[in-house]
């Protein structure tokens, strides 16, 4: 023990736990910043050597209701006093099925649902479309350039963007295919989506073959674009009208992150089958798929299910979650902080002119940053803006398929005076980057 203590004291500094990161971790898995954090409380978290950030990533939109939130960890313990795991094909307990009550009743609108529950939010999605080619006995899946589905074989099928997802993984699974995405900054319109969605159909695979469209209401890694209420009306009255299963991604937009307690609920529609994960649990591993029962019944006893998908534990973090959000406060929140948010973020795009547009809906913002000269995505200098920002003490991070947008998923407990620093360093990270700062 004595050994083990000794070894443990002399990681005490950010250097030493990375060298040993680089000698046993695969490269494959990247660390945005060469931190190594050791606890975090709320919207922040501190690193070995004791330095306080703020945390505006958040497990990537995994922490909606906050680091260590403390009806989460009372919720955890507990349940580990009582049961740690059963595995729900061996034994059914009362968190998972109470999990699923509540999912459904949360996601159907009055309409009779069904859910299961997984691990990673890739698993959701490959059983989603599982689901909706046992139903429909098509097997055409319909994806958007530039969304993010996971990492596994299908989910980087499904994701629009070759690197550094597809690298030399192939061959892919078949019977995927591709449309736009509407993005206005980049003169892609709903029509044009459209119009490509009836192009595909009229040369590639009829929608009578057709089993899923998925999309994410908002892109998460493609951009933070968000799809418009008229776009996912057009889309559910599409599939409804070829009888193809709508799938909305849900994983990254979910439990609050849009100021509605699902990204969908902004256009007015109801999906068949919706993707969670993410915030769901508060920061222990858990995903499902949530659909109309008629949908979900469709698999035979035996072809869904995982060994750890509905673990007790993350079934307790996940009720306590949706605890927290059933008085609708922090959902609230999420559209008071994320107005703030964006109309500071307006201002900074007019002092910097290299933010090209501000987009987001709730606490789901962005902004673009591109080349001031050419007007073309600028890379280089987001990562640089990214640097700048950690030093100062915020982590952020980027996305978009040209890595060119500085995303914000701060926790929905996010006080104002931490938004308030965060815009500052933000500020102050945009002028080093651009040189206006020595």
């Amino acid at each position: 023990m004595d050994n083990l203590l000794a070894e443990q004291q002399t990681f005490s500094d950010n250097g030493l736990f990375l060298d040993t990161r680089e000698e046993h971790v695969a490269r494959g898995v990247v660390t945005a910043h060469p931190l190594v954090i050791a606890k975090g409380k709320g919207a922040e978290v501190w690193d070995v050597e004791g330095n306080r950030y703020l945390d505006f990533v958040a497990g990537i939109g995994v922490l909606n209701v906050g680091h260590s939130h403390p009806a989460v960890v009372a919720a955890v313990t507990e349940q580990l006093q009582q049961l740690s795991h059963a595995c729900f094909q061996v034994a059914a307990y009362p968190g998972y099925i109470e999990l699923a009550r509540r999912l459904n009743n949360a996601v159907g609108a009055g309409e009779k649902f069904k859910s299961v529950f997984f691990t990673s939010g890739a698993e959701a999605v490959e059983n989603a479309v599982k689901i909706a080619r046992a139903y429909t006995n098509r097997s055409g899946i319909v994806a958007f350039d530039g969304a993010f589905h996971g990492r596994t074989l299908l989910g980087c099928t499904l994701t629009g963007m070759s690197q550094p997802y597809k690298q030399n993984f192939g061959p892919f699974p078949g019977e995927i295919y591709r449309v736009p995405f509407p993005n206005a900054f980049n003169g892609i319109s709903d029509g044009d989506c459209l119009q490509a969605l009836d192009t595909l159909f009229a040369v590639q695979i009829a929608a009578e073959r057709v089993a899923a469209i998925i999309i994410e209401p908002v892109q998460g890694d493609g951009g933070f674009l968000p799809a418009s209420p008229a776009f996912m009306q057009a889309l559910r009255e599409l599939t409804q009208r070829h009888g193809i299963v709508l799938i909305c991604d849900e994983v990254q937009t979910g439990f609050g992150r849009t100021g509605k307690m699902f990204g969908f609920q902004h256009a007015g529609i109801v999906p068949d089958l919706v993707t969670v994960a993410k915030s769901l649990g508060g920061g222990l591993p858990i995903s499902g798929v949530v659909g109309k029962a008629e949908i979900m019944e469709a698999p035979t006893p035996g072809g869904l299910g995982g060994t750890y998908g509905g673990n007790a534990l993350a079934c307790a973090a996940a009720l306590a979650v949706l605890d927290l959000l059933a008085d609708g406060s922090l959902l609230a929140r999420a559209n008071q902080l994320g107005g703030e948010l964006n109309a500071r973020l307006h201002q900074l795009a007019d002092k910097y002119v290299c933010i090209g547009e501000v987009r987001g809906i709730g606490f789901m913002q962005a902004v673009e940053i591109i080349d001031v000269e050419s007007g073309l995505p600028d890379a280089a200098l987001t990562q640089r803006i990214l640097d700048c920002a950690s030093q100062e003490g915020l982590l952020l991070i980027k996305c978009g398929i040209k890595r060119n947008t500085v995303r914000f998923l701060a926790p929905l407990v996010t006080s104002d005076s931490q938004l308030e620093e965060a815009l500052h360093i933000f500020d102050i990270a945009l002028a080093r980057a651009t040189g206006r700062l020595g």
